[in-house]
């Protein structure tokens, strides 16, 4: 599996706590990870939850990227952003049982956690324990799992219902705001990400694009 974390300004100080805490559990569970947003109060570009929605659309409907980890103050603006996107389902994670009942029931690739509400003393602890909890099974195991069967069928019909009322990937970027994309694609270690992982395809080709013409 392959994850890339991401962080908006708010929080970007707070960086380096996630880190170590993903870091433990990306060791035990074999998962590669890359960090796309900003990684201290400095960072520019400067990113909010807005741009991270566009960041998780591009590298998850491209497979730069199979999962994604952000979030922001209370973890709602951001959990509303990425869920703006077909091909991004993404849940509010509080603790671990969220996070296993949300990798066996709902079985989505992004979460949003809030890293200022509730985000106290061994705060750091509890992110290891809902790292863990993504990471230690694979997703659709369903719970209890004797009702798998009908989740997976609800979670294919919840997907089918959200691609037919989005459109096209690049149709979403060419109508979005043109800085608001500029600003979301143009951060190095985004680029990095996706440039190394992206699959060809239409969307890879037109963001490829945009990100040539902001280096020229």
């Amino acid at each position: 599996m392959r994850a890339a974390l991401m962080n908006e300004f708010s929080q970007a100080g707070k960086n380096a706590l996630i880190v170590r805490a993903l870091e433990k559990s990306a060791a035990k569970y074999h998962v590669e990870w890359f960090n796309t947003g900003m990684r201290t109060d400095n960072d520019r570009p400067v990113l909010n939850y807005i741009h991270l929605g566009i960041q998780a659309f591009v590298l998850l409907n491209t497979g730069a990227v199979d999962f994604v980890i952000t979030g922001c103050g209370s973890g709602q603006g951001a959990c509303m952003s990425l869920n703006s996107y077909p091909g991004v389902n993404c849940g509010y994670i509080t603790d671990a049982s969220d996070a296993y009942l949300f990798t066996q029931i709902n079985n989505g690739n992004a979460v949003a956690l809030p890293f200022a509400k509730d985000f106290g003393w061994a705060a750091e602890l509890k992110l290891e324990d809902i790292f863990d909890k993504l990471f230690s099974c694979e997703g659709g195991g369903g719970y209890p799992v004797e009702m798998r069967d009908i989740q997976r069928k609800n979670e294919l019909f919840f997907n089918n219902v959200k691609r037919t009322l989005c459109n096209e990937p690049v149709d979403i970027l060419k109508a979005l705001d043109s800085e608001l994309v500029k600003t979301a694609l143009e951060g190095e270690w985004f680029r990095r990400c996706f440039l190394q992982y992206a699959v060809p395809g239409e969307l890879t080709t037109y963001v490829n694009e945009l990100i040539e013409e902001k280096s020229e």
